[in-house]
């Protein structure tokens, strides 16, 4: 444990050193002005690094610089503002001291010093000192795992596809580091496309973690059920298999499911209590509103397969509902505007449209993750 002493009186530098050696502290520094002090936690430097300073016993009544002050400047730098600072003081000033503890100070000692008493606080503070770094450690570890959770958690979702009848790309905004947006488009065949958007309950690790477990099984449920009523019930199942102990918590998830076929021109889809999005074909806009509930809910579903044909060529809007709180913070049509803003758009990019869509200021209040999607297709020519 290291400590430093500031005090401008030698006298009580060499008292107080005493009585610490003898306490079994022996990692201690000392000096008699608080520049010193100052330098050697580099408090000069543009980016102070972290000290490995664990208490300061700051004397309150000093010249240049007092201990209120010096306080006052070292809490007001991040990588030094958990180091404890005890003053030291004679004088029996109430409002000097509690000013003091404004500053930053964590408590204070009276002189003449009292040996028990001064040892008692010391220790205090290293406790709460060593408590402090251990969270901090610990919020470090978690965090960087986490980053790496979203690193995988961003390397599983499908890259833009750009085919010669079919084009795919999305935007991807999470609230937090990790999301319960999911997206996965495969190739089924020479002209077939499975695309699936999905929105797991709830935000963070646990909604990250059901969306890891159901990306882990979409590009072989696609490829082999193929059908969207097929692929939604065994998705179903899927979710349904999760061993959950607590009858209060149930994981599900909203989404929908598109098969396009590029030779028949044609889309099949199921909803599964999602958003609905938007199929512009054949000068018409249509909803995709047919489906069932969402996933997971219940061990069987029954529902409706809705089928949109097109003639020539075909635009899909699909979002979570992340953004439609979004546009509709200053707006209550805000998904009609995105909408018009998509069919005027002359290129189909989902980055684009998501910042013509949605203001700075109110991805600043983002609580909830975003994820669109837009896909450009055309028939195939007999």
């Amino acid at each position: 444990m290291s400590i430093y002493i500031v005090d401008d009186n030698p006298i009580n530098l060499t008292i107080i050193e005493q009585m610490l050696r003898k306490a079994g502290y022996h990692d201690i520094l000392k000096t008699t002005a608080v520049k010193e002090l100052f330098d050697y936690l580099h408090m000069n430097e543009e980016v102070p690094s972290a000290s490995n300073v664990d208490l300061i016993l700051m004397d309150l009544m000093m010249y240049e610089v007092d201990g209120i002050e010096a306080t006052r400047r070292i809490q007001q730098i991040d990588s030094l503002k958990d180091i404890p600072i005890i003053i030291v003081t004679a004088l029996g000033d109430s409002e000097k001291l509690a000013e003091a503890l404004d500053a930053g100070a964590i408590d204070y000692v009276m002189k003449p010093l009292n040996k028990v008493e001064l040892l008692a606080r010391i220790r205090v503070a290293l406790r709460l000192k060593f408590e402090k770094d251990w969270h901090k450690d610990q919020e470090d570890r978690i965090r960087t795992e986490l980053n790496l959770a979203k690193q995988v958690q961003m390397s599983i979702l499908s890259v833009p596809l750009n085919d010669t009848r079919i084009s795919i790309n999305a935007t991807y905004r999470p609230s937090s580091l990790l999301a319960g947006d999911l997206y996965a488009w495969n190739q089924i065949d020479e002209h077939r496309y499975g695309i699936i958007l999905l929105d797991v309950m709830g935000h963070g690790i646990s909604s990250s973690l059901v969306g890891m477990y159901i990306s882990s099984v979409l590009k072989d449920t696609i490829i082999n059920f193929v059908d969207p009523i097929e692929v939604i019930t065994e998705l179903n199942h899927r979710m349904n298999r999760l061993d959950i102990k607590d009858p209060f918590i149930q994981y599900y998830f909203t989404a929908i499911y598109l098969m396009v076929d590029t030779e028949k021109g044609e889309v099949e889809y199921i909803n599964a209590g999602h958003p609905p999005g938007f199929v512009q074909a054949n000068n018409q806009i249509y909803e995709l509103t047919e489906g069932c509930c969402a996933v997971g809910l219940f061990p069987e579903m029954s529902m409706q397969k809705g089928i949109i044909k097109y003639d020539s060529e075909m635009n899909i809007l699909l979002y979570t509902d992340g953004l439609m709180e979004h546009v509709n913070v200053h707006d209550e049509k805000g998904m009609e505007q995105v909408v018009n803003i998509w069919l005027s758009s002359e290129k189909q990019e989902a980055d684009e449209l998501f910042d013509q869509c949605v203001s700075e200021e109110t991805v600043e209040l983002q609580e909830d993750d975003i994820c669109m999607i837009l896909i450009h297709a055309s028939r195939m020519s007999n």
